[in-house]
């Protein structure tokens, strides 16, 4: 379990195909702290670390997330958010962020305000019932909070400091990003489909 609370970028410095797979090598400043089969979130997606070496790690992305995020599109270079399970006597600094991506919502525009950014997104409406005003929301790992949200469309504000240390600084109008819709909102979603069937 995550919190969305990004504590360092990485760097793509390779990325060979296997098969249906890709394998990524990413160099970080947190590469050397992890450890073999530590579970560790790459732009809001849960990976497993499989070998470390020379301040770089390796992770496998298969098939199924590759088609469900935006992994696939990453090239040699591209900047992800890392972020290392919650311990169990952590703060809850952002929410409960799982590390399973719902969907990926594409930057429709961004804002540059006086001293923060606004950045707003569109988003497939089968999700709409998971998004709410003041609500939270993943987005490429990062714990934002929602306003002007719409049918499927919703804005967040991003202060200097997650600009900065973070890869929101890279997206641009056309760019796709990862969501994890709250995982409390999925749970109620479920009750009342339930409710419904019945």
């Amino acid at each position: 379990m995550f919190t969305g609370i990004i504590e360092n970028t990485g760097t793509i410095k390779e990325i060979i195909s296997n098969g249906t797979n890709k394998i990524f090598w990413i160099t970080s400043p947190l590469s050397n702290e992890l450890k073999i089969d530590q579970s560790l979130s790459h732009s809001g997606v849960c990976l497993t670390v499989e070998e470390i070496s020379n301040g770089t790690h390796r992770v496998t992305a298969i098939e199924e997330t590759l088609v469900k995020t935006n992994l696939g599109q990453l090239q040699q270079g591209s900047i992800v958010n890392l972020e290392r399970c919650m311990p169990l006597n952590g703060r809850l600094d952002g929410h409960i962020v799982q590390g399973h991506v719902d969907a990926v919502a594409e930057c429709t525009n961004v804002v540059q305000k006086e001293g923060s950014w606004e950045y707003s997104f569109t988003f497939p409406t089968t999700f709409s019932t998971l998004v709410i005003e003041k609500g939270s929301i993943s987005l490429n790992g990062i714990s934002l909070t929602l306003f002007n949200v719409g049918s499927n469309s919703f804005s967040v504000a991003i202060i200097p400091y997650t600009y900065e240390h973070t890869n929101i600084k890279t997206l641009k109008t056309g760019s796709k990003v990862n969501v994890e819709f709250d995982i409390l909102g999925k749970y109620v979603q479920r009750m009342l489909q339930q409710q419904t069937a019945i």
